[in-house]
């Protein structure tokens, strides 16, 4: 018999300071953290409901954004890249990650003066695209370049201007198929890939988490999924109205990768 492929999720509760949260690109309105904690819990159970094995960690209470742990860190098969959070108020975040990602893959860091936000991240296959944006630098992704490229992935620098991070703009939702904003992101950078644009209405709708060959995706962007079932998209809808006034969106509240 074959060994069974076990995906990990890690989660982490949210912080009842997300109110405070870094925002960059949005206006802060008030956040209802109860709401907010009720829709992070039915996202970790689709998570579960797709098999996924969730590593929940507790809580950081003086930590505003930590429940977006995808920030902290890239998880490849080979090895796990620590990020360095481009805002100092989110680096504290990693510590904690890394004590986690330690027991599943081997770990090295982006180091002073890099700086590198996962969701600045996307990879496709062996193609890993870095967003050069207000939170990761062309030092971290350099940094990031030089460890990956001994275990066949390249790095190619996209610049990030419009929004907050790269998956922001565009994510995967097939195999070698991505969701993208071309108003937010030039899609030339993606040649080799299959393109499905948001609908034109729906507004920082490009952000989708494809997991066991299903796409978790804001229901809050109805527009955008009609067209992704259009394409034989399997869509999972899920509210995360309050999460996304905190500027984070379906990838950012986890870190999803496989262990043997």
């Amino acid at each position: 018999m074959g060994l069974s492929i076990l995906r990990t999720a890690i989660t982490r509760e949210l912080s009842t300071a997300i109110g405070n949260c870094e925002l960059t690109h949005l206006p802060r309105v008030e956040i209802y953290t109860g709401l907010a904690a009720q829709q992070h819990q039915q996202y970790q159970s689709v998570l579960s409901s797709l098999d996924c094995n969730l590593v929940v960690l507790p809580a950081e209470p003086a930590l505003a954004d930590s429940v977006f742990v995808e920030d902290t860190a890239i998880v490849l098969d080979e090895v796990a890249v620590l990020c360095r959070p481009g805002i100092d108020s989110r680096q504290p975040e990693v510590t904690s990650i890394g004590d986690i990602l330690g027991d599943y893959r081997r770990l090295t860091s982006i180091e002073s003066p890099g700086t590198l936000d996962g969701g600045d991240l996307l990879r496709v296959g062996k193609v890993i695209y870095a967003g050069l944006s207000n939170r990761s630098n062309q030092n971290g992704i350099e940094q990031l370049r030089n460890i990956v490229v001994d275990y066949g992935y390249s790095v190619k620098s996209i610049e990030v201007t419009k929004c907050l991070h790269l998956k922001s703009a565009v994510s995967e939702v097939a195999p070698g198929t991505l969701l993208i904003d071309s108003d937010l992101i030039s899609s030339s950078a993606f040649d080799d890939c299959e393109l499905i644009d948001v609908d034109r209405d729906d507004v920082h709708a490009a952000n989708a988490l494809l997991e066991a060959q299903r796409v978790i995706y804001p229901s809050s962007f109805p527009r955008t999924i009609e067209k992704l079932v259009g394409y034989g998209i399997d869509v999972i809808p899920v509210d995360l109205t309050e999460l996304q006034k905190a500027e984070g969106g379906v990838t950012c509240c986890s870190l999803i990768f496989t262990t043997p």
